[in-house]
């Protein structure tokens, strides 16, 4: 009874004490690495079949995770810690907004970094495993299970702001699902240049039935 208690807790046992060392590094890098393919690659891609935001999560992941566990033993006094926290808050992608789905997703893998690189101070591995399987799960059900339509959104240059008059609207969702090859779900009529003759529209498409999305322009 009691060796096979003590074969029994073993793994648990050498598990547990790998918490500082270059092979708790490599254990739990890979872990992460796992973790975050799993999110990124199998769920997230698979939906939005987005391969910009693939490269930027999976590289958020590992820098945070490599922050996260490098520093982990290291006294941070406040300023520092401020400093840190600044430096990621003014961080920002001046090309294009990230939508609300994205941010999340972004916020899962750097929670998913965070978890795995400092719970193995304070909790056991199986806790830490179970905690990354929770993450996947939840993120599969309410991506692939859920069936909730996915609307994109995408601005447009237009150049015939005749079809803006009341009593056209038929004809301006026609033209523009013609010219885009999208099925509009919704749209807003944003500024209207007239010496131009041009108006930025906000359309709304279901990112669900279309097969790919296409770049921001004029239509």
């Amino acid at each position: 009874m009691i060796c096979t208690t003590l074969l029994t807790s073993l793994p648990l046992q050498a598990l547990n004490s790998l918490v500082s060392g270059w092979d708790s590094l490599l254990a739990l890098f890979a872990l992460n690495l796992v973790s975050s393919l799993v999110v990124v690659r199998f769920i997230y891609h698979m939906a939005a079949k987005r391969r910009d935001f693939v490269f930027t999560f999976m590289l958020v992941s590992t820098a945070v995770f490599l922050l996260c566990r490098l520093l982990a033993g290291v006294e941070i006094d406040l300023a520092f810690a401020l400093g840190l926290f600044a430096i990621f808050g003014i961080i920002r992608y001046r090309t294009n907004a990230i939508p609300i789905r994205e941010m999340t997703y972004l916020f899962i893998v750097i929670a998913l970094a965070v978890i795995n690189a400092l719970a193995p101070l304070a909790a056991s591995w199986m806790e830490i495993v179970v905690a990354n399987v929770l993450i996947w799960v939840l993120s599969f059900v309410l991506e692939r299970l859920w069936f909730v339509e996915h609307l994109a959104t995408k601005m447009v240059v237009y150049d015939r702001i005749d079809l803006l008059h009341e009593g056209k609207r038929g004809e301006l969702v026609a033209d523009l699902e013609r010219r885009t090859g999208v099925t509009i779900v919704q749209l807003e009529i944003g500024k209207v240049d007239l010496l131009r003759d041009t108006a930025n529209i906000k359309i709304h498409f279901s990112a669900d039935n279309e097969p790919g999305h296409f770049e921001e322009g004029q239509a």
